[in-house]
């Protein structure tokens, strides 16, 4: 039977482990990642979630066949466009009804066969949030500079444990996943949301696998807006530095007009217009900076306050019943 109450949506009673997987353009992957994951078996059973988030290819109709066929509980959700990974995890953890939830990718880079490992890992030794880690990273250089940048970043402006990565392979326990979902802004950032919930944060070394079909869908104007949600909606650091920076400007500014006075009084008149020109176009090109980052902390402000939306469901589809049935007389036994 399936339940609603705050937007939170579950199939009673719930399994052990909710896996939710954010869906974008992988028709050619994930029927193979379903695969895998449903022929896990862990005592209380698995549940699938698959979040279409606004995919232009047919994986609506690949993730639709493959959870009313699917031999595990399973529920597909459409989203209405595209709003980004982190919307659309926060899609599948309001769905999630597991006691614990792992979020991964859809592209097989992330190994199936660990999400066992991952989930023991968290439950044995009482972890909230477990982030795994890898020994080497199968992504283009350029995406690996920007990952080590935006871990860099998150090390300054989150409240996280310093060098901890930030992957988005990782198990929370149910109460961190209903902490993460009581965020209704637009610009959710999992990890921010995380790192506000719990200290009890762990890490896990796994294997990273090369991507088996096609090209990252994260480029670098997606790697931005994400830079950005981690920057704007979790700390007040960006303001800060305005505030700073235009004081050290202002400072620099007094002291230079004080030499130009004592030059003028006792040199005649200053040198150098094209040097002033170039300081004042600096300047200038600082203040424009600073605006667009209080600009920046004022609209994603305004939109909030005009509701617009995390994201929007055009459909849910949960596993048939009749699967639902036949599982739930399958016995169950723990894979370690």
């Amino acid at each position: 039977m399936r339940h609603e109450q705050d937007g939170h949506v579950s199939i009673a009673p719930g399994p052990s482990l909710s896996i939710v997987i954010p869906v974008y353009n992988s028709v050619a992957t994930i029927a193979e990642l379903f695969g895998a994951l449903a022929g896990l078996r862990l005592d209380g059973g698995i549940e699938i979630i698959l979040v279409n988030d606004g995919s232009s290819d047919s994986s609506h109709e690949v993730c639709s066949r493959l959870v009313e066929d699917a031999p595990v509980r399973a529920i597909y959700v459409e989203h209405m466009r595209n709003y980004g990974e982190h919307n659309a995890v926060m899609t599948g953890l309001r769905h999630a009804s597991g006691a614990h939830v792992i979020t991964m990718d859809d592209d097989l880079q992330n190994p199936p066969d660990e999400v066992l490992r991952l989930y023991d890992y968290t439950r044995q030794n009482g972890f909230d949030v477990v982030y795994t880690r890898y020994a080497s990273k199968a992504h283009a250089g350029w995406r690996n500079l920007g990952s080590r940048f935006a871990n860099r970043v998150a090390d300054r402006l989150l409240d996280k444990p310093r060098g901890l990565y930030l992957s988005s392979f990782r198990c929370m326990s149910a109460a961190a996943a209903r902490a993460v979902t009581d965020y209704r802004g637009p610009y959710p950032y999992i990890d921010g949301l995380l790192m506000q919930v719990t200290q009890r944060i762990g890490s896990l070394e796994v294997r990273h696998l090369p991507r088996a079909e096609g090209v990252s869908n994260y480029n670098l104007r997606r790697l931005t807006r994400l830079w950005l949600n981690l920057a704007t909606s979790f700390s007040l650091a960006p303001l800060r530095l305005a505030i700073l920076t235009g004081a050290a400007m202002a400072l620099t500014g007094l002291i230079g007009a004080v030499a130009v006075a004592v030059e003028a009084m006792l040199f005649g008149t200053p040198s150098g217009w094209a040097s002033i020109a170039v300081i004042m176009l600096l300047i200038g090109g600082l203040q424009c900076l600073i605006l667009g980052v209080i600009g920046e902390y004022v609209g994603r402000t305004f939109l909030s306050a005009n509701g617009k939306p995390q994201s929007a469901i055009r459909s849910v589809v949960p596993s048939h019943p009749e699967h639902l049935a036949r599982i739930a007389r399958q016995p169950r036994v723990v894979s370690l």
